[in-house]
């Protein structure tokens, strides 16, 4: 059974139909890419997916299970975590409150346990602190966990992203253009950071990406899509070579 799988994705905002018959289907461990214009649909997908836009048709079927209609905080909760194009991080909260947030699926304690501090709150509240610090040393912020974010540079604060998607503990992570707005370096040091988690974790991660180098270094498969439809499939060598890509995306100037 395929860990995730989208089935003639469709999606309609008033007269506009954004993306059309979009299928994908990932198998455990696989790193796929979806590149393609500014405006093609590739967030779109990406919301639908996570239960932000509801599709007007098409089936989305993880582990089995028919996951349209789902609240987006049940879908994380069944091991889909993503990141966002804009970082979504709230402004006066540590680092460390950050990761301990995105755990709140995983409470076990109840509020009995929340007003009176059992010992079951305790012992968990201590795992998740370990389990916390264990990503942000993943992705070599651990240093500032007490800090707000706000105050932190640029590239600290997609990895502080990151480490709190993977604090679900997803099967499968989406990542909305992990490199944008940063300069080449910290670039090449966030696709290592990818390739870290991806073997370490044993995720399957799904990528947004326009700097081409990052997604020929990272991805197994590439899909591209423009005006919302696929136009291509394939490795990163049949992507580059590919004519109507070409034509459609790579022949335009590219970020790299």
């Amino acid at each position: 059974m395929p860990l995730l799988e989208v089935k003639n994705l469709t999606i309609y905002f008033g007269g506009l139909r954004a993306v059309h018959n979009y299928n994908v289907t990932f198998e455990p461990g696989q790193v796929r890419g979806l590149i393609g214009p500014n405006g093609a649909g590739k967030t779109t997908t990406f919301n639908m997916i996570t239960g932000i836009h509801r599709p007007t048709s098409g089936e989305i079927i993880f582990e089995g299970q028919n996951i349209v209609g789902m609240m987006p905080h049940d879908i994380a909760s069944m091991g889909i975590a993503r990141t966002f194009q804009n970082m979504r991080l709230w402004r006066h909260m540590t680092v460390m409150e950050h990761i301990k947030l995105a755990m709140y699926s995983k409470i076990e304690y109840g509020l009995i346990g929340a007003f009176f501090g059992t010992p079951k709150r305790h012992k968990q509240e201590t795992e998740f602190d370990e389990k916390a610090y264990h990503f942000l040393k993943l992705l070599n912020v651990d240093r500032y966990t007490n800090q707000v974010v706000t105050g932190l540079p640029y590239g600290v604060q997609r990895r502080v992203e990151m480490a709190r998607a993977l604090a679900i503990v997803p099967k499968i992570l989406l990542l909305d253009e992990p490199t944008a707005g940063m300069n080449p370096e910290e670039m090449l040091d966030m696709v290592e950071v990818i390739r870290q988690i991806k073997d370490e974790l044993k995720l399957t991660i799904f990528l947004i990406e326009h700097r081409m180098r990052v997604v020929m270094d990272l991805c197994e498969i590439i899909q591209t899509l423009d005006f919302g439809e696929i136009i291509a499939e394939g490795t990163p060598d049949e992507i580059r070579n590919n004519e109507r890509v070409i034509e459609a995306y790579l022949g335009k100037e590219v970020e790299v």
